[in-house]
């Protein structure tokens, strides 16, 4: 008998990871690899954030805190919404966590009962579903193809909506696509969600500065402030503030869902990080140029690929409005085989023999909902991303 739980076999590890660590595996053994798969600023965690980290270890600001985040990172938290969102939230209504994923899953965890639904957009952050799944619920996935830029359309929201829907998971600037939704866009899909008075949303803003060509960022229940009860606005300092490792995230929402959040929390993994709180605090409260300047460089490198995807044969590259990622699709490279003989019959089979070919890592589209494509981070050096893109290129051109 297997002492492991039913629960876990329905989960499967998640791809990126392993993509970003079998590249960092061929690296060590002295291969030439570039690795884009990982969803990581390549900038360092601005100075001013640094110093505030160094100061609270020597204030002995070391100890455990409150479980769900300390009061002045709450407040910054609410100053936050309130400076580029327009919401009102007061600190009682806001979780701190380790990190974006643990708020997502802690919310889950905490509402989900079998047989409950839980709507996802395809293509979607590869952790959506598990999280679903570990928590006991069904993911009901609506894609939102190329035909429509990658956005989910009311339609398919209403068709994926049953008396079993509990939540709608929804992520913009999307990860892995950049997709982000206009305002007009966002109130079609609100109005859907108003039909549907048992259905709460879950957004996943954690790109929300990460944006280009003048797009503005809005979030579901500053565009339709009749969800505000039934919205749980997750966001994080992860990618605008290049804070990855310090694994600070948090949400805001209903006073009731907040303390159930709290109490799964309390028994997983208790408090997030007492430096990393501190520093996050200085994140939200202090300079913001920075995110202005790094997203200069990201809508450089994303020009720069996205113009070399498609001049590669087999390959089209929509422009994304935002995050730093790419999904070209590769509808024009399968059924052929590569230079080395290998078959092309699935995108996973084509991001295998990329890497095993030509060094280049990047995540199959299958792990993220919607095939054939795949993803590339762009969070790297001019350098790295236009010799990657020479790879890739080559690659699909010996293709026959």
């Amino acid at each position: 008998m297997s002492v492991l739980s039913e629960a876990l076999a329905r989960v499967k590890p998640s791809p990126t990871i392993a993509v970003t660590t079998k590249a960092a595996e061929l690296k060590a053994a002295g291969k030439d690899v570039i690795g884009l798969g990982a969803g990581e600023p390549d900038f360092d965690t601005p100075q001013s954030i640094k110093d505030a980290a160094v100061a609270a270890i020597a204030a002995g600001k070391t100890k455990y805190t409150p479980v769900d985040g300390i009061p002045e990172l709450k407040q910054a938290i609410c100053a936050k919404f309130k400076r580029d969102n327009g919401l009102d939230y007061v600190p009682a209504q806001v979780s701190v966590g380790t990190g974006g994923k643990q708020v997502l899953y802690n919310a889950l965890m905490a509402t989900l009962n079998p047989g409950d639904e839980v709507v996802i957009p395809a293509p979607y952050w590869v952790s959506y579903p598990d999280m679903v799944l570990l928590a006991g619920g069904t993911p009901v996935i609506a894609e939102a193809t190329a035909e429509t830029a990658y956005k989910l359309t009311p339609q398919a929201l209403e068709a994926a909506i049953t008396p079993k829907t509990k939540w709608l998971i929804f992520n913009s600037p999307s990860n892995p696509t950049g997709a982000g939704y206009a305002w007009d866009e966002l109130k079609a899909l609100t109005d859907v969600l108003m039909r549907h008075p048992q259905v709460w949303v879950m957004t996943d803003d954690m790109y929300e500065h990460l944006v280009y060509d003048g797009f503005e960022f809005c979030t579901p229940a500053q565009v339709e402030p009749r969800l505000y009860d039934r919205t749980l606005t997750v966001n994080g300092v992860s990618k605008a503030y290049a804070m990855t490792g310090w694994r600070i995230g948090y949400a805001a929402g209903p006073v009731e869902l907040i303390g159930a959040m709290r109490k799964v929390q309390s028994q997983s993994t208790s408090n997030p990080c007492s430096i990393s709180q501190w520093a996050a605090v200085e994140a939200l409260n202090g300079p913001q140029d920075f995110i202005a300047a790094h997203n200069d460089i990201f809508k450089r490198r994303r020009d720069l690929v996205v113009s070399m995807l498609n001049d590669t044969p087999g390959v089209t590259c929509p422009t994304p409005e935002g995050a730093f990622y790419v999904y070209p699709s590769i509808a024009g490279c399968i059924g052929k085989t590569s230079a080395a003989g290998t078959a092309i019959d699935s995108d996973e089979a084509f991001a295998t023999a990329l890497l095993e070919e030509t060094g280049v890592a990047v995540v199959f589209g299958a792990a993220f909902g919607l095939s054939p494509c795949f993803r590339i981070s762009y969070a790297t050096s001019d350098d790295a991303l236009a010799e990657a893109c020479r790879r890739i290129k080559t690659f699909c051109a010996g293709l026959v």
